[in-house]
């Protein structure tokens, strides 16, 4: 497919070469290529450009201006790709990032370093909450989603799945006992979300299809419910995202282990945006970053 620049190029090569055929020689195309280029400019701009002896071909007035005016425009659009080709490689910029509190917490605030090592060019935004913002009307780059997407406008990357586990303190184990039925659930203290919510329905293998818990005490943040089962007020299920720790240091158990049905869509963990056609380097360069280093 030919381009407007590469007829322009060809006629700059004309140009510094003093003919045809030399031009061609130098592009290593047939003569009658370079030719037709430069009929083509000569047709869209109706203006003759070069005028040809059979010995050679010299600009014409209006040829002379045209060349050094495109020569400062290639020169402008080499430099422009060289920029973007430098991006490319090395990405820079603001980067505006959106993900639950506790994802931001417990996955991306450790690895904030090493991303800013890696890319120093781009310029961090961190924004913590736990509701679903809207990526155009916030000005955000990419966020991490967990669970389903219900909108169909956004790009996605799966970055991995994260298992949930329900989990109590030793303590509340202790206070309350262990649980050793998915039944034996409805006499626990629950924590869950805020209603109207349907993290309040746990998928469990026990259960005829989802069990739809009323929490004993619920909350908005799924951190928030880490912190109060942490503090022994009851059971709770979390992805082990923000868990490994807690379980490998005890300070949480496992409760009715291998009961969480899995694969479930609530395990997804999944980096959006929207993309028309080529994805900005920062995100993608973003995004590969935390495909390879998540701890899900």
């Amino acid at each position: 497919m030919r381009s407007r620049s590469q007829d322009l190029e060809w006629l700059l090569a004309v140009v510094d070469s003093g003919g045809f055929s030399a031009a061609a020689k130098q592009r290593d195309v047939p003569v009658a290529k370079v030719s037709r280029a430069i009929q083509r400019l000569e047709s869209e701009l109706e203006t003759p450009l070069l005028t040809r002896t059979t010995r050679s071909v010299a600009l014409t007035d209006e040829g002379r201006a045209f060349v050094e005016r495109i020569r400062e425009g290639l020169q402008q659009l080499s430099e422009a790709e060289d920029v973007l080709r430098q991006q490319r490689d090395q990405p820079s910029g603001r980067l505006r990032v959106d993900a639950a509190s506790p994802f931001v917490l417990h996955q991306l605030v450790p690895l904030v370093g090493e991303f800013e090592r890696r890319y120093p060019g781009i310029s961090l935004e961190l924004s913590a909450g736990d509701d679903i913002i809207n990526l155009l009307e916030q000005r955000t780059d990419v966020a991490i989603r967990i669970g389903e997407l219900e909108d169909s406008t956004l790009h996605a990357k799966v970055l991995g799945r994260s298992t949930l586990h329900l989990v109590a303190s030793p303590a509340y184990l202790a206070r309350h006992g262990t649980p050793t039925s998915v039944a034996a659930l409805a006499s626990h203290r629950l924590l869950g979300f805020l209603p109207p919510s349907r993290l309040n329905r746990w998928p469990l293998k026990g259960a005829p299809r989802e069990l739809e818990t009323t929490p004993h005490l619920s909350t908005s943040s799924g951190e928030v419910m880490r912190q109060l089962c942490l503090a022994g007020h009851g059971i709770a299920l979390i992805s082990r995202f923000m868990l490994a720790d807690d379980l490998a240091s005890g300070a949480l158990v496992e409760v009715l282990p291998g009961q969480v049905q899995s694969p479930n869509p609530r395990e997804l963990i999944q980096a959006v945006y929207y993309r028309n056609s080529t994805l900005s380097p920062r995100i993608s360069a973003f995004v590969e970053f935390l495909a390879s280093r998540l701890t899900l």
